[in-house]
């Protein structure tokens, strides 16, 4: 079968309305399950794989697919109108998403979101579609040395998103980093920071954390002074993003996809630590880097694209390679031998038209996201109209509800709790909490990485400058920290000065 007659057999596949029902409502049902608080896109793929095993394998991989990418959307949807990210993708969003929302422009941030959203997945999977095999076989080019030089350089970028509070930033990222080592020891077996308690076995949950973190401290600060927004109703405004604010936004969109793209075709690093890295590099090239944090459209547009840029990329290892970029493609794997098929380089030539019939599948989920999540805004933006008397009490419910829901546990809830104290803590002190939260991510990855270096160098620490990979790292972090103090210290050389103007002013 030549190649013309393979993208015939494939659009056959696709065009069947088995195949096309499949998508629209696997992107229906991961908007809805990544909307709600602590059902991830992860959890939505998961509860639908039993209802693909009597499906054909293009239907069910498709139904798959398109959950995927409506989960990952719809997480922005209460990271904006509650900052409570729906999944950990979208924590980045809150950034700038919620506070839009409380300067009454929830909409226009979701309607960003939206197209930021669209236009990053269109560029993913035209990676995905040209690039596989190149982009393939340059993941497989990592190995632990090579995925620690990554992981500090991404800790290192965490400085970047803490602003002019640079201190305060490592202070929360080294908080985070801590709370990532309780649990088993993954090397030794030996268990650390448990106090006793088995229910730590596992660590912390990262839904937990990520509810109790971003969600609480805001429900806690209510509670504390319910006057100042008591009976208030939020404006909604717009939900038209102009032309021109989608023309300002568009290169900070293709770069946070471009990320997304490469970051999503190595195997383990997930949506979450490219959507900071987006976010950061569009605060550090943005002219109104000095809004992201308080309201910036751009900072919106860059989040969303940096995590929806790796929806098609992350199938890049699994259909070269049978390798899961991340949990959601493992999970997607499972489908793949459900039916009998093996996901690897001889996919191409055995099912070749099953392959491009997910590539054109992929594109048109593009199309399902854009009218799907337009339509979803409009029923979901109502949610920024509810005074905060009575929004704050069912965010409250929900997270309880999200809380428990991923390990049906009592000890879940009272760790939310305690990660929401802290919360409010961070925030009275102006502590930022989005370093906290990727270092809580790549914690775990550093130190397996590391200590997965040493033993195969038998402690020699050459091993993580051994490659071209390695050292290209090493400099960008070196750059990076060089960036970040000279940055700070002219921050702080501007603020002394305008204290000083101010007091001759008031002297004179």
């Amino acid at each position: 079968m030549n190649f013309l007659d393979t993208l015939m057999a494939a659009f056959s596949l696709v065009a069947q309305s088995g195949s096309i029902l499949a998508l629209a409502i696997g992107v229906a049902i991961g908007v809805i399950c990544g909307a709600i608080p602590g059902m991830s896109a992860t959890m939505a793929v998961a509860l639908t794989l039993p209802f693909t095993f009597a499906l054909e394998p293009v239907v069910g991989i498709l139904l798959l697919l398109g959950v995927y990418k409506g989960g990952v959307f719809g997480g922005s949807i209460p990271a904006i109108l509650i900052k409570t990210p729906g999944t950990p993708a979208s924590s980045a969003t809150v950034l700038d998403g919620y506070p839009l929302a409380e300067k009454g422009q929830a909409g226009k941030a979701l309607g960003m979101a939206l197209y930021a959203s669209c236009t990053a997945d269109i560029v993913s999977n035209l990676a995905l579609i040209m690039f596989a095999g190149w982009l393939a076989s340059f993941a497989m080019s990592f190995g632990p040395p090579e995925f620690f030089a990554l992981m500090v350089f991404s800790l290192m970028i965490i400085a970047g998103i803490s602003g002019d509070q640079l201190m305060k930033g490592l202070v929360s990222a080294a908080l985070g980093l801590l709370l990532a080592t309780i649990g088993l020891d993954l090397v030794y077996g030996t268990d650390r920071f448990i106090m006793g308690n088995v229910n730590l076995m596992g660590g912390l949950n990262f839904i937990v954390v990520l509810i109790g973190l971003f969600a609480l401290p805001e429900i806690i600060a209510f509670a504390m002074n319910p006057s100042d927004a008591h009976g208030k109703v939020r404006a909604l405004g717009s939900n038209n993003v102009t032309f021109l604010e989608y023309k300002r936004c568009f290169r900070s969109i293709c770069r946070g996809g471009v990320i997304g793209a490469i970051l999503g075709a190595i195997p383990g690093i997930g949506a979450a630590p490219s959507a900071f890295l987006s976010y950061s590099e569009a605060r550090r090239k943005s002219p109104n880097k000095d809004n992201f944090g308080k309201g910036e459209l751009e900072g919106v547009a860059a989040a969303e694209a940096g995590n929806n840029g790796v929806c098609g990329s992350t199938l890049i290892p699994l259909l070269a390679l049978g390798i899961p970029g991340d949990v959601i493609t493992a999970i997607i794997i499972g489908a793949f031998m459900i039916h009998g098929i093996q996901p690897g380089p001889m996919l191409f030539e055995t099912n070749g038209s099953l392959v491009y019939a997910l590539f054109m599948g992929l594109i048109l989920s593009s199309v399902f996201l854009f009218f799907i999540g337009g339509f979803s805004i409009r029923i979901f933006k109502f949610v920024a109209d509810i005074p905060k008397s009575i929004l704050m009490p069912a965010v409250l419910v929900l997270c309880v509800f999200g809380a428990y829901a991923v390990n049906n546990s009592m000890f879940d809830i009272m760790v939310m709790f305690a990660l929401g104290g802290l919360g409010y803590l961070m925030m009275r002190l102006e502590v930022p909490a989005a370093p906290f939260l990727i270092a809580f991510i790549l914690g775990p990855l550093l130190e397996d990485n590391f200590r997965q270096s040493m033993l195969m160098s038998n402690g020699d620490f050459n091993i993580l400058f051994r490659s071209v990979i390695t050292w290209v790292f090493w400099t960008l972090t070196t750059f990076t920290l060089f960036f970040l103090i000279k940055s700070n210290l002219v921050a702080r050389k501007e603020s002394s000065e305008m204290v000083g103007r101010s007091k001759s002013v008031k002297q004179g």
